[in-house]
């Protein structure tokens, strides 16, 4: 119970923080340089520049009424923190545009848009990691995908696209294309955040020599190994497969052990998103370089 407790506590604070990351770089970085975003907050951006209404009003009252709306689909917990996000999101949206604060990047927009990037990636990222959104079009998303089966990827797109078109009725076209710089690094850091921050490389080895090829990796990598049984589609031979888990770094030296052993050997290397357990999220126990001996 404490331990839940705990925990809890934790992915709150990690929204708030998340909230107000986002909240600081969508004012200092996107509003003072005039750059869109997509979603709902692309929308409070153009009321603002159309009729002049803080986003931070027009956040809550576009919000609110979405989030009540896919209450259901979202779940208790998700709903509870999804409420916490959005309102988190108003309230720093508030604070921070009545800070005086100005970010001088000598009106170098490509500088300005990789950092609003990363500022809305890595708060929106902590409030996705720690399972709350910002409300808005995953809402939306969500509502399509259980009543018309349109995946949420294809409609946050599509919602993205109409609400950067529509943000042309006050920026240049030179403005949204740094806006999309802003996107794509969005992307790249929430995606990077949300798989965690232990992304490996894992690698299956079909030899003929697949006994020696694992002892080598094991002794020389110091990590552990996984035997598959695989059986030839047109040969029918069974054949022990090996399976191992490695940092991007080590890639290099495990194909150079496998082609010491075997030239021919197939290897298949695929991309592991996230990887908790020995070796990654906490240390390998060390060897002992010596042997104290007891004396008598």
């Amino acid at each position: 119970m404490e331990t839940t407790m705990t925990t809890r506590i934790k992915e709150i604070l990690f929204i708030v923080v998340g909230t107000a990351i986002y909240a600081f770089g969508l004012v200092y970085l996107n509003i003072a340089n005039h750059l869109a975003e997509g979603g709902v907050t692309g929308i409070t951006l153009i009321i603002r520049a159309l009729f002049g209404i803080d986003p931070a009003y027009t956040t809550l009252l576009i919000n609110i009424p979405l989030i009540l709306i896919g209450g259901k689909i979202l779940g208790k917990r998700s709903f509870y923190y999804t409420i916490l996000g959005t309102v988190c999101l108003s309230v720093f949206l508030w604070i921070w545009q009545r800070i005086p604060l100005q970010i001088n990047l000598d009106h170098d927009l490509l500088i300005v848009s990789i950092l609003a990037g990363l500022f809305a990636g890595f708060g929106s990222g902590l409030v996705y990691r720690n399972g709350g959104t910002t409300g808005g079009a995953d809402v939306i998303a969500r509502i399509l995908e259980q009543k018309i089966s349109f995946t949420m990827g294809k409609s946050l797109l599509i919602f993205d696209i109409v609400v950067l078109i529509c943000s042309l009725t006050y920026l240049d076209l030179k403005r949204m294309m740094y806006t999309l710089i802003v996107s794509f690094v969005f992307s790249k850091v929430v995606d990077v955040l949300s798989s965690g921050g232990y992304a490996a490389k894992g690698v299956m080895i079909i030899s003929n020599e697949s006994n020696v090829i694992a002892e080598l990796l094991m002794a020389h990598l110091e990590r552990g190994v996984t035997y598959l049984h695989g059986e030839g589609g047109f040969s029918s031979e069974l054949k022990r497969i090996v399976y191992i888990v490695v940092s991007q770094q080590e890639i290099n030296e495990v194909k150079k052990i496998i082609h010491s052993v075997d030239e021919k050997a197939f290897i298949l290397i695929s991309n592991v998103h996230d990887v908790e357990g020995e070796g990654f999220t906490y240390l390998r126990p060390q060897r002992r370089r010596f042997t104290l001996k007891r004396s008598n």
